[in-house]
């Protein structure tokens, strides 16, 4: 259960972020998406425990967000690949901060993932996509309280980002951790987010949260509701951006 109750962030006199109120379950996707710095990538600090200059109440599970307390798997956009540790160390790293590396590679994930042949490669002789993979692996390794992806298909051409995301959605069904991304995508929003939260421009404020019917059906921009889901959600954005409209 991800619980925020009036969060405020503030950069010397600037609110960054403004009376954000949530109450996510256990098990959901949630995609976050509004303008640009609007405050999204604060908002994921602040759950991984990396931002504690805040006003609120922020807990997971009951708990204040905590990198030494809970796992935390946070994939940012360039993926966090460190560049001199092989695939198969960057797999294990957040196993070996969490001091579980003994449990060893997760073999079958890294099958699923197509990374077999390539655990002695470095992040620099892998292709954007590989690099994905590799970042993915080492998130759903540790079985994590708690995903936390700052836009992380947006570097990936289109067509590889849509295989992303399938691998995403194929990886979660296994395990259904409690995610939170970022995006700019609508349609990543719509695929990806079993709920989407539209936030305003700076400060950023929750302008409206979307229970999507949409969320991990492969065919769903062949959907009838497809087609008027996403001209909601775009209108919403502009509204969002609007100081006028709010």
């Amino acid at each position: 259960m991800i619980t925020v109750d009036r969060l405020y962030v503030r950069y010397d006199d600037t609110n960054i972020l403004e009376d954000i109120n949530l109450n996510l379950p256990t098990g959901i996707t949630c995609a976050v998406i509004g303008p640009s710095g609007c405050g999204k990538s604060t908002l994921l600090n602040v759950l991984a425990g990396l931002q504690k200059n805040y006003q609120g109440l922020v807990q997971i599970n009951g708990e204040n967000p905590s990198p030494e307390k809970q796992t935390i798997g946070f994939i940012p956009q360039n993926y966090g690949l460190l560049p001199w540790l092989t695939v198969k160390e960057n797999i294990l790293l957040g196993l070996k901060i969490k001091k579980e590396a003994k449990q060893g590679l997760p073999q079958n994930l890294v099958d699923n993932l197509g990374l077999s042949n390539l655990l002695n490669r470095y992040p620099n002789n892998l292709s954007g996509g590989q690099q994905q993979r590799v970042s993915l692996a080492r998130a759903f390794a540790l079985k994590a309280d708690l995903l936390l992806m700052d836009e992380p298909f947006s570097a990936l051409d289109a067509i590889t980002r849509e295989e992303m995301q399938d691998v995403f959605i194929d990886l979660w069904q296994k395990q259904k951790v409690s995610t939170i991304l970022v995006t700019h995508y609508v349609e990543e929003a719509l695929y990806l987010g079993q709920k989407i939260i539209v936030m305003t421009s700076a400060p950023g404020g929750i302008y409206k949260i979307i229970d999507n019917p949409l969320f991990s059906d492969k065919n769903f921009r062949d959907r009838e509701i497809f087609s008027s889901l996403s001209k909601e959600i775009r209108n919403y954005l502009k509204k969002a951006g609007s100081k006028n409209e709010r």
